[in-house]
């Protein structure tokens, strides 16, 4: 079933994908149909015409990462769509080359709808990619640079950093997934850059890192001491954003508390 599956779906997104859009000249009269030919498809992602045409027939055997990576080039598949093709060819899509940067759209507009929810996007190496006013209000106006890596912060003191009663466990869930980026992306120049600074400027980082901790992203609380709010009970939530290896943080306080009428403060002055 899943080979047919595969086979039914390589066909249709090679139908779909017209030539001009991979730079090919349609050549009218000679075409059938407005879609690419298989010889076509086999021509670009640098195999036999044989080969492809098996896969497309659900006669051909599993194929590898590196054929599934050609094929997504070449039908120009996203990479919610790159990742549909490699489940139905039975295995776990690859990261790309490096930590993506970007944050989608629909990402960036939740953090705008959240105005009693500090709210961060972290990347895979703990740049601060995305954030609303409150979570700037929180964390430091030095957030709002662009420039900020939670990473420096922790480990280096790049920037404005609060106290925090979750700050050593912190170093550990920051040394963890820093440890999952350089097993996912190990030809990132940035990624290996930062780490490059961290081992070099830090003792705990170089210690921490050396016991290889392990820490997965859910719920956790932790008392921020603010320079203007005093100290705030906060709740920390990760959604993940898995499709582009990020991390959505969301800091919120307890119905009734201190720490929410002062966030409520907070939020007016940050907007």
């Amino acid at each position: 079933m899943a080979r047919q599956e595969l086979a039914h779906y390589l066909r249709d997104r090679r139908e779909a994908l017209r030539p001009a859009e991979i730079g090919l000249a349609a050549t009218g009269t000679d075409r059938r149909t407005p879609g690419l030919r298989r010889e076509e498809v086999a021509e670009l992602a640098h195999m036999s015409v044989d080969y492809y045409t098996r896969l497309e027939q659900a006669r051909g055997p599993r194929p590898s990462a590196r054929i599934l990576d050609a094929l997504a080039r070449v039908l120009r598949l996203t990479p919610p769509e790159r990742s549909h093709l490699f489940r139905l060819a039975g295995s776990s899509a690859p990261p790309g080359l490096s930590a993506v940067r970007r944050v989608r759209p629909h990402v960036a507009r939740m953090l705008a709808r959240l105005p009693e929810t500090g709210a961060i996007v972290t990347d895979a190496a703990y740049d601060v990619v995305a954030w609303n006013p409150l979570a700037r209000a929180l964390l430091g106006a030095d957030l709002g640079s662009g420039t900020t890596n939670l990473a420096r912060r922790r480990f280096l003191g790049q920037g404005q950093m609060y106290e925090s009663s979750s700050a050593e466990e912190f170093g550990h869930i920051v040394v963890a997934r820093l440890r999952r980026a350089a097993d996912r992306y190990p030809h990132d120049s940035r990624l290996a850059a930062l780490l490059a600074e961290l081992h070099a400027g830090s003792a705990e980082f170089r210690q921490i890192w050396e016991a290889r901790p392990i820490h997965a992203p859910g719920h956790r609380t932790k008392t921020l001491d603010h320079p203007e709010a005093g100290a705030l009970r906060l709740n920390c939530d990760v959604l993940l954003v898995p499709e582009d290896d990020q991390e959505v943080v969301l800091m919120t306080a307890d119905p009734g508390s201190p720490a929410v009428r002062a966030l409520r403060r907070l939020a007016t002055q940050a907007t």
